[in-house]
């Protein structure tokens, strides 16, 4: 594996804006000094502390020095990470960690291991109350795997980013199957650890800056507005005729046509990605047709739940689009697949940000009500016209319910349509569920955006009391 190109400070400096960054425990070392340590200087024990400004805000970092012991992590490296946590959390700002370690420093056993505990603590109880974001230049393995884990965000670098909890060369399987369980293309698109993996590491600094500026500083702050100039009512023609891609339609009703996918590379039944819309951040999660079908599936679902539970927590407003007929039909998917459509609808359910859902095209079933259905918890439902929605497709419900008197007819053909344009408009439509109250309104594609932000400025005073409970257990 190549080394890193810039050195652990070169990346804070370009991390930060120029001249902001203020170092903290500079002159902190280690206290271990047995097993060939011996006097050797370890300056800052390996890692670099400290704050700054990125975009006007805030933000407290770390990074991890290679060339000091390999970046390992003890007690005092530890410690320095802990503190930047606890320092961040009283200030209600960001932590961004730019990892490069070879992990536990092994010279310094127990006292390296409980301290790396205390990093565990610190991020467990910052989540939920300030973004942590990760990026993975170099080893990331075992514990600081975990650390990862933890981040709400993950971002790796292509080429010499190695993110494991065991070590590649000790899986029994791994030459069968033929592939680097480190690397960040497994880690993105088959494991889903890493929501972005980037080309360089100047690449993935500038990344991570501009999902910053998408962020609050924490949960309670409102600057992750940012002001646009946008048109609030820019009509977008080409929804009108294309052919359903959510990629399309978000990015075209997005400010300036901004968009910040999160985990591209995996589930991409589902995508989940990070707009604006007059300046707003909003979160978006939305079905995406795959292998010609729009499906359901586990880790979608599991991509969904991440995404939801996050926005919540930083009081994003969630937007989703739903164009769903079912469920992945599998042995595979059918192990977990009702345990994760549960998930999905506990966590919009108890959502209590501003929810909007758009229904672009067939939503069908189950897989349309865990979808921000009215049922579970939409604000507010806006629908296109040629949406269909209802039980499943209106001919099967139609072949159903009408079979004895299908098979006796002379006419079949004309029976079936007959009958399913009648139940379409009666049961299957856009129409029929807002006859309902099941959707609020119809809107031309067209005018999403305008619609959509409307909606939003709406719920914008939005306010849910708290349920008198623990937490959920679902």
């Amino acid at each position: 594996m190549s080394q890193s190109k810039m050195s652990a400070r070169q990346r804070i400096e370009y991390l930060f804006e120029d001249a902001t960054f203020v170092e903290i425990g500079s002159l902190v070392s280690a206290r271990n000094t047995d097993y060939n340590l011996g006097a050797k200087k370890l300056p800052g024990d390996g890692v670099i502390t400290g704050y700054g400004v990125i975009g006007d805000r805030m933000v407290y970092a770390y990074s991890q020095d290679s060339e000091v012991l390999g970046g390992s992590v003890g007690e005092m490296h530890a410690r320095k990470i802990a503190g930047l946590y606890e320092l961040a959390v009283k200030t209600g700002a960001p932590v961004v960690g730019l990892m490069d370690s070879s992990g536990l420093r092994l010279q310094e056993a127990s006292d390296a291991l409980q301290a790396f505990g205390t990093i565990f603590m610190e991020q467990v109880a910052a989540s939920g109350k300030i973004p942590q974001i990760c990026a993975v230049f170099g080893q990331c393995g075992g514990g600081s795997a975990v650390m990862s884990a933890l981040s709400d965000f993950t971002f790796m670098e292509a080429d010499n980013g190695a993110l494991f909890v065991n070590s590649p060369n000790t899986l029994e399987d791994i030459k069968t199957a033929g592939l680097d369980s480190s690397s960040a293309a497994y880690q993105a698109e088959h494991a889903g650890n890493v929501d972005f993996v980037c080309g360089s590491e100047e690449e993935m600094l500038d990344k991570v800056k501009a999902l910053l500026t998408m962020l609050p500083s924490d949960y309670e702050a409102d600057d992750a507005f940012l002001e646009e100039g946008d048109d609030l009512n820019r009509i977008i023609p080409e929804l009108n005729d294309m052919e359903y891609d959510a990629h399309f339609l978000l990015s075209s009703i997005s400010d300036h046509k901004s968009m910040l996918e999160v985990k591209e590379m995996y589930a991409k039944d589902m995508i989940t990605a990070f707009i604006r819309l007059n300046g707003e951040t909003v979160g978006a999660v939305a079905n995406q047709p795959a292998e010609g079908e729009s499906l359901l599936s586990v880790k979608g679902m599991e991509k969904a739940v991440h995404f939801i539970n996050f926005c919540d927590s930083f009081n994003i407003p969630i937007l989703t689009v739903t164009n769903v007929t079912g469920m992945k039909a599998s042995l595979h998917e059918e192990r977990r697949l009702a345990g994760m459509l549960a998930r999905l609808t506990a966590a919009l359910a108890s959502s209590t940000v501003p929810k909007v859902n758009l229904v672009t095209g067939k939503a069908y079933g189950t897989a349309a009500i865990v979808m921000n259905a009215r049922a579970i918890g939409a604000d507010f439902v806006l629908a296109w016209p040629d949406a269909s929605v209802g039980l499943m497709d209106a001919e099967q419900a139609v072949r159903i319910i009408y079979a004895e008197e299908i098979s006796a007819g002379e006419d079949q053909k004309g029976m079936i349509r007959e009958k399913t344009a009648l139940y379409r408009d009666q049961q299957a439509s856009a129409l029929a569920a807002a006859r309902r109250g099941y959707i609020d309104d119809i809107i031309e594609p067209d005018a999403s955006r305008k619609r959509l932000i409307a909606a939003f400025e709406m719920l914008f005073g939005k306010k849910v009391a708290p349920v008198r409970k623990k937490h959920s257990s679902i």
